[in-house]
């Protein structure tokens, strides 16, 4: 597939295409700055300039694609990632500003040009835990796609504000539009710096609802998602198998969630962010978790 990534120069997005390469997609980055992955063509452009938009979504893709004669070929899908990436960055209106004009305009000219698939970076923060002042519980266990959306923060408004944007924009358009309420995104160079701290300190990790999502996974994720057509609208809680630290499910409920409502049987080290969903409607099958990763199996 020819495929346009947003935010390719982050941290996701650097393995998410360097993942779609290794698939044999072409990819053209889409951010303020180059990504050094080999083999992807980035296009300097700002996501919160319309213009830009529009002139990046008909664009080659490398010097290469000048030898057809027949101009500029059109993209297969676009995957969007680009974004302030949490709060305590800029100035909160302008985090709201960024997410929510940027994910606008991407979206407004992949329709304009004709694209027919857009997979989406929403977040776990929707759910108003992560980022909440003061402690805020889910009301019940596993979190799934169908719980209260209720930010109190700019990054998360903005995610949610960005969901309803791109449910109206399927709406009008019939195409395929997937939602990813990315889990805290872990790469294979931070297992080692990270998790004996989530070990040591498991309440560090209760905002992210004890849960992440794997750079390797996450490429897995997009994969289906790009294989799976006709479902319109979808958002989906994308996270690794398990949860983060060394206690049991058990163990973690009766010392954070005593009181939370427990809603079917949870396995002694399964994720608290239910990927039931993306299992179930687009073949999702996680298979990287930290224990072996870091050799504790």
């Amino acid at each position: 597939m020819r495929i346009l990534v947003t935010g390719g120069s982050g941290k996701a997005g650097r393995h998410v295409i360097a993942h779609l390469i290794e698939q044999g997609h072409r990819v053209l980055n889409v951010d303020l700055l180059p990504c050094e992955v080999p083999g992807v063509f980035n296009r300097i452009a700002d996501i919160t300039n319309s213009g830009h938009m529009y002139d990046a979504m008909r664009s080659y893709a490398d010097f290469d694609e000048l030898g057809t004669g027949k101009g500029m070929p059109g993209f297969d899908a676009v995957i969007h990632l680009a974004a302030i990436a949490r709060i305590m960055i800029v100035p909160d209106n302008e985090c709201y500003r960024v997410n929510t004009i940027g994910t606008y305009n991407v979206i407004d000219a992949a329709l304009r040009d004709g694209v027919r698939k857009v997979i989406y970076a929403s977040s776990e923060t929707t759910y108003g835990i992560c980022f909440s002042d003061g402690q805020r519980k889910p009301d019940y266990l596993p979190v799934d796609e169908e719980h209260a959306t209720l930010p109190e923060d700019s990054y998360a408004m903005s995610k949610v504000a960005n969901e309803v944007t791109a449910k109206s924009f399927q709406r009008r358009s019939g195409i395929d539009i997937y939602g990813m309420r990315l889990n805290n995104v872990i790469a294979p160079e931070e297992y080692a710096d990270l998790f004996p701290s989530f070990v040591a300190n498991p309440a560090s990790r209760e905002r992210n609802i004890f849960s992440y999502i794997d750079t390797a996974d996450l490429g897995h994720f997009i994969d289906c998602a790009l294989a799976t057509n006709g479902l319109g609208y979808e958002v989906f809680n994308v996270s690794s198998t398990e949860h983060s630290v060394n206690r049991t499910s058990d163990e973690l409920i009766a010392e954070f969630y005593p009181n939370v409502e427990i809603r079917g049987e949870i396995a002694p080290r399964a994720t608290f962010y239910s990927n039931e969903k993306a299992r179930r409607l687009l073949g999702y099958a996680p298979t990287h978790d930290w224990r072996s990763l870091l050799g504790l199996e």
